[in-house]
């Protein structure tokens, strides 16, 4: 499709608007007149027009013998008239949408991936009262979805509670997995093309640890909460694994942490001894993924393991001693329906596991779903039905949403909702997604985010995102942590004194 900027710099938002409708495809730009000439398919031009008391807001739509075009007045003297402006632009173009198409959207204008960090900003504004209303009504979020935002923000806000101006958590990336899932978009390596680079990346993160446990010491930092991701951690083996646990145990001081999480995704990546060295360093919180409890849509999805393999691994994980196990769950996934997404929770229930996060399949550009299968998605309306049966069975079964957000391009326009038992929150994912203090990151793939402590600001250092690079460039990676220290010497911390010998 075709989108016409004049007289506004609202590009973005009025692209993730076309998507919600039209997620597949691409929403071209014209920077000349001759490209907006040839534009063919479906139409939409947005203009704001400045005629000095007030503004002339103005969209239309076109699309073979659709043609309508809404328009609004800004007072130029409103308090946030930019803000004003594009919230405008986005309702026009989206109610012409709804048109075109005959379908509301529960998230209404809501595009971004934060929505609960949306709803605490406008309470803070407005009061819980207020604010409900204009998210309902300004930004045509559905009586359920706010209900469902309502919610988790009150759980969040136990947990944001907790974190204090010099906490920080650390994240460390393993990124290797078995075999790719067709829906994956990570930055991972399979086990069989990456097989010699993993030893020499395991003593390599382990210095890398090293060095930024003696920055945040050093720094005066207080570690909260602890995430190994990826990938699929669980693929090195029991003596890689305790290689790095045992660093972090050393290079940190584990005194205050709250939690200590290790994702053990892949059924068919876990043993006993394995789960026996994360009890033994601690580790308070893992997540074994089924993703679906239907072999023939394991097997449609590229996941390489059944659903007895999952089985098996839940249970040993729970004869081995862990007694916080998360599994992920995916709405929307090819070859599912719902009876068969039912029968999943129904399955996953009967488990009771501590946390379960329900995710929306999003069809990520890099996946093999679009690369290689060039996938058109159109399950979004059973997308939302399995969804829908989510947030209805996991409360009755004693689960609470604690966190929430949103990705472009997903089944139905839904969400991913962490659900958990009172007090099994899962804490590290409410901190990186409200984005509440400093994530420091080591491996591959990760990204530290430095927190200005009572603001918003964040500034990244960014690791190389391929486990060659990461090897072959270490020594130039790990020069960049200079720049944490730099950080804190400009915005301050709790303790903030120099670290001697660093570069």
């Amino acid at each position: 499709m075709t989108l016409l900027i004049r007289g506004h710099n609202y590009r973005f938002e009025m692209e993730n608007i076309c998507r919600l409708f039209l997620p597949q495809e691409k929403v071209v730009v014209p920077e000349t007149e001759e490209e907006r000439a040839g534009a063919e398919g479906v139409l939409a031009v947005t203009t704001l027009d400045n005629r000095g008391e007030e503004t002339v807001v103005r969209c239309s739509l076109r699309l073979e013998d659709f043609r309508e075009e809404l328009s609004c007045q800004v007072d130029n003297s409103h308090p946030a008239y930019s803000e004003e402006c594009e919230r405008q632009m986005a309702t026009l173009l989206y109610r012409l949408f709804v048109r075109l198409f005959g379908q509301e959207q529960d998230w209404g204008i809501v595009t971004g991936v934060r929505p609960i960090k949306l709803l605490r900003r406008l309470v803070r504004l407005y009061g819980r009262k207020e604010a409900l209303r204009y998210y309902r009504e300004k930004l045509l979020v559905s009586e359920k979805k706010t209900a469902l935002a309502l919610e988790t923000l009150k759980q969040e806000d136990a947990i944001l509670a907790l974190s204090r101006p010099d906490s920080f958590s650390l994240y460390v990336s393993i990124p290797f997995c078995p075999s790719r899932c067709d829906y994956c978009s990570f930055v991972s390596q399979t086990v069989t093309r990456a097989a010699k680079l993993m030893p020499a990346y395991v003593e390599l993160l382990a210095r890398e640890l090293t060095e930024t446990g003696r920055i945040a010491a050093a720094l005066g930092l207080r570690l909260e909460t602890i995430y190994f991701g990826g990938g699929t951690p669980t693929t090195l083996t029991a003596e890689q694994l305790t290689l790095l646990l045992e660093t972090v145990e050393k290079s940190f001081d584990l005194s205050q942490l709250r939690e200590y999480t290790v994702e053990a995704g892949r059924p068919d990546t876990v043993t006993a001894e394995k789960f026996q060295a994360l009890k033994a360093a601690g580790v308070s919180r893992i997540s074994i993924n089924p993703q679906t409890l239907q072999n023939r849509v394991l097997e449609t999805i590229g996941r390489r393991h059944t659903v007895e393999q999952f089985y098996d691994a839940y249970n040993l994980a729970r004869r081995c001693g862990m007694n916080h196990i998360n599994t992920d769950l995916i709405a929307g996934l090819p070859g599912d329906d719902y009876p068969g997404f039912a029968d999943t929770v129904r399955g996953i229930l009967t488990l009771d596991p501590e946390s379960v996060t329900v995710h929306t399949l999003s069809m990520k550009r890099a996946s093999n779903l679009v690369v290689q299968r060039r996938a058109d998605y159109s399950g979004g309306g059973e997308a939302a039905r399995m969804v829908a049966l989510s947030t209805e069975e996991l409360p009755k079964a004693g689960y609470r949403p604690y966190y929430l957000y949103r990705q472009s391009r997903t089944a139905g326009n839904q969400e991913n909702v962490g659900w958990s038992k009172p007090g099994h929150e899962g804490l590290y994912n409410v901190y990186i997604m409200d984005e509440t203090h400093t994530i420091l990151g080591c491996g591959a793939g990760a990204v530290t985010k430095l927190k200005q402590p009572g603001t918003d600001y964040l500034e990244r250092i960014f690791n190389f995102k391929f486990p060659y690079e990461y090897n072959s460039r270490f020594q130039e990676m790990l020069n960049r942590k200079a720049g944490i220290q730099e950080f804190y010497k400009k915005y301050g911390c709790a303790g903030g004194q120099a670290i001697e010998g660093s570069r």
